[in-house]
């Protein structure tokens, strides 16, 4: 008897692990908590322990079936729950969620069920997960994810919120986890009355916590409605920020404001998405949440390394995308297309600092960090704005052990007064700093125009920064532009001529005169410049000369 006794309960509980790892996160955000889905499972409930029921009726409570009227309320706004969220973030069954069952420290002024469905998980989902698994495996896909719950006391970190974050963020730390947060929320919540130990709250650890994390694991930042206080801070601390067009981002929300006598404002009047894209706070925009998250997962997967499947454009079109007359201009966009694996092309503050473009490629499948004057934008002059944007752009990526694409035309640093007034000097130097302190390889290649400083910041520093220099045979170099060469060089040659058009045709001779002396193959003959290519050979030279170089 005792023998069959103990195979009956064999046989049970192996069906109930079989159902059990089965289970779909798209039903069930976590997977720690087995539910009866047939009716003769249902049947089983009577031999299910007392407490085991109890522990299923409290866990339902944090799920959105149990919390209809709040789950309803966000689709009416067009927005999803914060668990709908998740289960579109990670893997299929991957999701480990912390804390499920925190309420808000409020036990004191508040019914205790009435806490565990309204204040569930104290409105931040937490957990460690796989993304895009399918790309990676699971062991390069591992991640940590944050989920700040609007649906909660709207998104206000409170006591217990605020361990949930810490906690996360330590393993995160311990276990190189890259984390991805949704920040929408109202900052500090002043309500958890239960809390009878501290004055000001000032001592908890998590912005601190989160911002240590800085060049440790990749942090994304993910964005939608309102996002004030303490959650806008956690947003400017990541590493990438995302943020949907129905999104409003600010130090204050709008009782802080209020508080501090500014003024009465709504909160849609305070950091607008339109305002924040255009200022470099926002990295992408995206449409919604749904794109939003996927775009979150393409950023991940530039830091979870190669892909195995790829294709490419014909080459040959990048012979002819540069205009014969060197005053025009041209989309550098659709050069940078062309030499990355399709649709691998990932660009980050569009709209930001705009002479200079900063962004994700991929190379064979390979990961590259790219950055690329853009000379439609005023003719491709490197701006204080666009320097302290590559410069940080360029500390992140290595920071994270990704090679460097620099793809250089640029007729140098943007002088004058105008320039001066934008903190030129200290700006400009910030991207000398930044490829000083390179440890990941950088390839150069040089589309057009490469003149002074603003060239060498481009590429490193130095011409020899690189592990590979080489330019089109459109290429040329100079210590500064051929026209401002000649008005400085030639002045008094250029003066002494009283009829202009006389001055105006010297003028033009001795810019072709300088042209001819810094032609790309002429600086290649003076090792000034590696090599000159076709430009068709563009991807083949890039990939080579990183095959080449040891990447930390």
């Amino acid at each position: 008897m005792l023998l069959l006794l103990v195979a009956l309960v064999c046989s049970s509980a192996g069906k109930r692990s079989s159902l059990a790892n089965s289970l779909s996160l798209k039903q069930w955000p976590s997977a720690l908590y087995y539910y009866p889905d047939t009716k003769a499972e249902r049947a089983m409930d009577g031999d299910i322990r007392p407490e085991l029921q109890a522990l299923r009726k409290r866990t339902e409570r944090t799920l959105d079936a149990a919390r209809s009227q709040a789950r309803a309320k966000r689709h009416t706004k067009g927005y999803r729950t914060a668990r709908e969220n998740v289960a579109d973030l990670v893997d299929e069954d991957s999701f480990q969620e912390y804390g499920q069952l925190a309420v808000a420290a409020q036990r004191s002024r508040r019914d205790y069920e009435d806490l565990q469905t309204n204040t569930a998980a104290d409105g931040i989902i937490t957990g460690t997960c796989t993304i895009n698994a399918g790309l990676f495996g699971r062991d390069r896909a591992r991640a940590g994810i944050i989920v700040n719950d609007y649906s909660v006391l709207a998104g206000t970190q409170g006591f217990f919120h605020h361990q949930k974050l810490d906690r996360i963020c330590e393993l995160a730390r311990e276990h190189s986890l890259p984390l991805v947060m949704y920040t929408e929320g109202g900052g500090g919540r002043p309500g958890d009355t239960d809390v009878a130990t501290q004055i000001a709250g000032l001592n908890i650890k998590s912005f601190s916590t989160w911002a240590a994390l800085s060049g440790t694991v990749p942090r994304i930042a993910v964005n939608n409605g309102y996002c004030f206080a303490g959650n806008a801070a956690l947003f400017g601390c990541a590493d990438f920020c995302i943020a949907t067009r129905h999104s409003w981002i600010g130090m204050a929300g709008p009782a802080m404001i209020e508080g501090g006598g500014l003024g009465k404002y709504e909160p849609t009047a305070i950091g607008p998405i339109e305002v924040q894209e255009r200022n470099g706070v926002v990295d992408i925009v995206a449409d919604d949440e749904a794109h939003a998250t996927v775009l979150a997962q393409q950023l991940l997967s530039y830091f979870q390394g190669a892909v195995s499947q790829w294709d490419t454009m014909s080459q040959e079109a990048l012979r002819d995308v540069i205009p014969e007359d060197r005053r025009w201009s041209y989309p550098v966009r659709d050069v940078i297309k062309t030499i990355a694996d399709t649709d691998s092309f990932l660009e980050l503050q569009r709209i930001y600092g705009r002479s200079i473009i900063i962004g994700f490629i991929r190379l064979e499948g390979k990961p590259v960090a790219l950055i690329a004057n853009d000379c439609q934008q005023l003719g491709g002059a490197v701006d204080a704005i666009a320097s302290e944007k590559a410069a940080r752009f360029l500390q992140i990526c290595d920071a994270f052990s990704l090679p460097v694409l620099s793809l250089t035309d640029t007729p140098g640093f943007m002088v004058g007064p105008d320039s001066e007034v934008q903190g030129a000097v200290r700006r400009m130097s910030s991207l000398f700093l930044a490829g000083a302190k390179l440890r990941v390889p950088m390839v150069a290649i040089f589309l057009r125009k490469a003149y002074g400083l603003g060239a060498m910041a481009m590429t490193g520093g130095s011409f020899v920064a690189p592990v590979y220099a080489a330019a089109w045979p459109t290429g040329e170099v100079g210590g500064m532009g051929l026209e401002g060469a000649v008005r400085l060089g030639f002045k008094k040659e250029l003066e002494a001529l009283d009829d202009l058009v006389e001055r105006e045709a010297l003028f033009q001779q001795l810019v072709a005169r300088m042209y001819e002396v810094g032609k790309a193959s002429e600086a290649a003959s003076y090792l000034e410049v590696d090599a000159v290519i076709d430009p068709a050979d563009t991807r083949a030279v890039v990939l080579r000369a990183l095959a080449a170089a040891k990447i930390t």
